[in-house]
């Protein structure tokens, strides 16, 4: 089953780092879709049973988003709200989420060395994304950890060569996660 990428990036016209992720993933609308939040709802309003069905299509799904103030983009936060509901998520009839394998994609302003225990933030990056992680795992998702670029505070300078493995690093990150397994 093809993959769906959650893409929440509140500016991505501005966007180096996202935007180019973005126009790689769809470039194989075979395997993966590219889901915008930002440009499919400019008015924060959700379809909820479109999103819900979506997700049902798919068998992979990845949340891709910048860092924002150690959380996600407003309107990730808010799309997890009110899609991931009691009776379709979780709860005792809510399965739509279980065995379905799972990942983050994410770019973090600051250098790696700041996301550790000995760093600016005293907090690994795998911390700071525990909620989402926790999220999964309490909706019976097979969450299969994220991938992360490190430095994007400073991605208008960043180089091409940077940039370009980036890229191709995600796109392994998630054939790996597609050809992981199967939904039960």
């Amino acid at each position: 089953m093809k993959t769906l990428v959650i893409v929440a990036h509140p500016h991505m016209e501005k966007s180096v780092i996202n935007k180019r992720w973005v126009e790689e993933l769809r470039k194989d609308p075979d395997h993966v879709t590219v889901h915008d939040l930002y440009e499919a709802y400019p008015d924060g309003v959700l379809d909820v049973a479109r999103e819900q069905a979506l997700i049902e299509a798919h068998g992979t799904l990845v949340l891709q988003f910048p860092i924002y103030w150690f959380s996600s983009p407003p309107l990730l936060k808010q799309w997890l709200d009110e899609v991931f509901l009691y009776g379709w998520a979780y709860g005792s009839k809510g399965d739509k989420l279980k065995n379905r394998i799972t990942a983050l994609a994410v770019s973090a302003g600051s250098s790696e060395e700041e996301y550790q225990t000995t760093g600016r933030y005293r907090r690994p990056l795998e911390e700071i994304l525990s909620p989402f992680a926790t999220t999964f795992l309490y909706c019976g998702a097979d969450y299969r950890s994220f991938y992360a670029l490190y430095g994007a505070e400073n991605e208008m300078e960043a180089s091409t060569l940077w940039l370009e493995q980036s890229t191709r690093d995600y796109l392994s990150f998630l054939k790996e996660r597609a050809s992981e397994g199967t939904l039960s």
